[in-house]
């Protein structure tokens, strides 16, 4: 793919990148009208993430058929869309609106996730890890203009068309790939696909758990950080600040780890470094509470931006051929997902539990713990005869 050619096609994918979280993070710093509105409890409430994360997690299995029936270009045009349908359908205020919100939600962004990284592996060239970690950290930077702003529509129009709104710029980048994307992402794939040979590979198994333990401290943050701050005393305009706080440190990280460990094959001291900015920030949010909050807060969103593109970047070291960069993408999303739509169901169960969100936290922090131990066994050495090639 010439170089103009994959500068355009990254851009696009940015472009959609932006548009897979917005309509899970604008629920947190929303929680207290949508709850008043419906009388969903904090662990009904947890099911607008649950379900999104949960869909996202099966849907992946189906990547064959979605590249079969639509090809990369037709499959993540039909989920951009499927998101831009799911903001409208939350128009809606009934509580079984926003539930088939959240699923056909997740149907899109799986469609768009179980896609991408494969079509990235395909046509990166030279600039794989680039191009991950632009588009991980186009989807964090969706959660961060979601989190800051959706309060203040929700001030100005009401917390239902604040959450529609939306749709509009899902929309402009459907319309936008649609009749721009390359010739070469064009196509239908007729190659066979060998997703059910990762169930018998330990280590598609490991990277799965890691990727999914990973991304559950992800989705609980987005799910109940500005809720916590909320019931800490502020507003939710100030509460969703505080989420866009930390997913700007996503974007950071996110964006530039990638970069710098891309000079590096092991990516060990990388993802250790990641790790424990996470588990720092989980621990001061968990026994320190309203205490250095800004700070803890940060290394969270460090930790957690770095953490997901280095774990991408992880898998696909795994895969010689973008045919076996989808297989196990696929695979590693699709148990990942489902384990880490746990995590916020959890917490918000948690929640109503104990009417606090200390113990939410060290749940989180346990978790990261595993993976600090987990993380030592990914010797780049190791890499080939993983996967038994």
């Amino acid at each position: 793919m010439p170089s103009h050619t994959r500068t355009l096609l990254t851009l696009l994918i940015i472009l959609c990148g932006l548009n897979l979280r917005p309509i899970l993070a604008g629920t947190g710093p929303l929680l207290e009208p949508i709850r008043a509105a419906t009388g969903l409890s904090f662990g009904g409430a947890a099911l607008l993430t649950t379900l999104p994360v949960a869909m996202i997690g099966l849907c992946a299995f189906a990547l064959p058929l979605f590249k079969r029936w639509l090809g990369s270009k037709g499959g993540i045009l039909a989920g951009v869309l499927l998101i831009a349908a799911a903001c409208l359908l939350r128009l809606s205020e009934t509580t079984t609106a926003l539930m088939l919100s959240a699923g056909i939600a997740g149907l899109g962004i799986a469609i768009v996730q179980a896609l991408v990284p494969a079509l990235i592996k395909q046509h990166g060239g030279s600039r794989v890890s680039l191009m991950m970690g632009l588009y991980v950290t186009s989807i964090m930077g969706g959660a961060t203009l979601a989190a800051g702003s959706t309060p203040w529509l929700a001030g100005q129009l009401g917390w239902s068309p604040a959450l529609a709104v939306w749709a509009l710029p899902a929309i402009l980048a459907a319309l936008l790939w649609h009749s721009q994307a390359p010739a070469e992402v064009s196509h239908a794939s007729s190659s066979t696909s060998h997703i059910g040979r990762m169930f018998g590979k330990a280590r598609a198994w490991s990277l799965a758990l890691y990727f999914g333990i990973g991304t559950g401290v992800y989705v609980c943050t987005l799910a109940w950080l500005a809720p916590f701050f909320v019931f800490m005393g502020y507003s939710a305009q100030q509460s969703g600040l505080m989420l866009s706080y930390m997913t700007a440190f996503e974007v950071a990280t996110g964006l530039l780890l990638p970069i710098i460990a891309a000079r590096h094959h092991d990516l060990r001291p990388w993802l250790l470094l990641t790790l424990a900015a996470n588990l720092i920030g989980l621990a001061g949010l968990a026994w320190l509470p309203g205490q250095h909050s800004l700070v803890f807060v940060a290394l969270l969103g460090a930790g957690i931006g770095g953490l997901f593109p280095l774990t991408m970047i992880l898998t696909l070291q795994h895969a010689d051929d973008a045919q076996t960069a989808g297989d196990l993408t696929a695979f590693v999303q699709g148990i990942g997902y489902l384990l880490a739509a746990i995590a916020p169901f959890a917490a918000g169960w948690l929640r109503d539990l104990t009417a606090s969100y200390s113990l939410s936290w060290q749940m989180l922090a346990g978790t990261v713990l595993i993976l600090l131990i987990m993380t030592l066994r990914f010797h780049p050495a190791h890499y080939r005869s993983a996967l038994g090639r």
